[in-house]
């Protein structure tokens, strides 16, 4: 007898909505029964592209054809949602930022335990290529030891319109894309620990919530991260600077255009000086090219379903979830830190 395939459904059929009403059509192991959402127009988006829709939150939560619940809501309805679809005996996959305060979450958690069923967070951008090309220099020592990752996402197009834009119901861009850059970079130090949050944040183009942000965070064993997002700049920087003890790696975007340039040659120090505005250096000369190398990106590549095949076999009892209630906790704790740090212009310990 083969295994049962999964009934999902969504709550909130937005953008990501739509991404995993799409996944779950297309996923082994799972299928749509249906969504809801309070807009009817997006009733009618999803009944144009043959989706059922339910009349009602509640109408969802009572069909049980349905086992898995995805919430992708505006942030600030994630716990009341989640707790109501745990309550109803569903496993839940909420969009990101799981929720806004620490206190939250852990409501929301001990829901889950009292119900027995799964809940996660959807961390798609762990199968970013950009990311798990960093994730390998960095852990394959390919430009030496690292001592400072920059992670910068920039647009020019300002805050979204909509809730993004409004603070009561979670927007701003550390709880957009700076989650998912912070969760990117804990995944990537564990089990090594944070030491210090400094943060400063931006409203340019909107008054009400930040439109970028800066994070410096300090790590045992001496590595230092800047993660930044802006939504003013009109000139494309690079997604990722790594800088080791034996060389630096660029990659300039989400396709992983990019080199790395490593030392070969240590002990040959013999530097011309150059012109330097109105002086010499001899510190910042270039190096000579029998020194160093210049080798191409090696991108990794990865399969964007692989969250939901992990999700399938999490419920069946085959595997570990791999976005834990432990990692959840330590996001929003450095989210509430660098809110505070950037209120208060002070450095965070932890």
């Amino acid at each position: 007898m083969g295994k049962k395939t999964l009934g999902g459904a969504v709550i909130g059929y937005g953008g990501m909505g739509g991404f995993h009403a799409d996944k779950m059509q297309t996923v082994d192991g799972i299928e749509l029964i249906g969504v809801y959402d309070i807009d009817p127009k997006r009733h009618e988006v999803a009944k144009k592209k043959g989706i059922s829709c339910f009349n009602s939150r509640k109408e969802l939560l009572a069909d049980n054809r349905i086992d898995v619940v995805v919430v992708a809501t505006p942030n600030d309805v994630h716990k009341e949602i989640v707790i109501d679809a745990l309550r109803a005996g569903k496993n839940v996959v909420c969009e990101k930022p799981v929720t806004m305060t620490s206190d939250d979450l852990e409501d929301m958690i001990a829901a889950a335990n009292e119900s027995g069923k799964l809940f996660t967070v959807h961390q798609n951008r762990r199968w970013d290529e950009d990311y798990l090309t960093a994730k390998k220099i960095f852990e394959e020592k390919t430009v030496g030891n690292v001592f400072r990752f920059e992670s910068k996402v920039h647009g020019s197009h300002g805050i979204p319109e909509g809730w993004r834009g409004e603070k009561e119901h979670g927007g701003g861009m550390l709880l957009d894309w700076g989650v998912h850059l912070l969760d990117q970079m804990l995944m990537m130090m564990a089990p090594r620990k944070l030491l210090s949050v400094y943060a400063t944040m931006t409203n340019i183009t909107n008054d009400e919530c930040d439109d970028g942000f800066y994070a410096i965070c300090k790590f045992e064993g001496g590595i230092e991260w800047l993660v930044e997002v802006v939504t003013n700049n009109f000139i494309e920087m690079p997604r990722w600077y790594v800088l080791g003890d034996n060389g630096s790696a660029v990659i300039k975007n989400w396709r992983c255009d990019g080199e790395i340039v490593k030392v070969i040659n240590w002990e040959k120090y013999d530097v011309t000086p150059v012109a330097a505005g109105a002086g010499l250096t001899k510190t910042m000369a270039p190096r000579n090219s029998d020194t160093v190398k210049s080798v191409p990106i090696e991108k990794v590549d990865a399969d964007w379903a692989s969250y939901y095949k992990n999700l399938i076999a999490a419920i069946n009892g085959e595997e570990p979830i791999v976005v834990t209630h432990d990692q959840l906790r330590n996001s929003v704790k450095l989210i509430e830190s660098i809110f505070e740090s950037a209120a208060k212009n002070e450095v965070i310990k932890f």
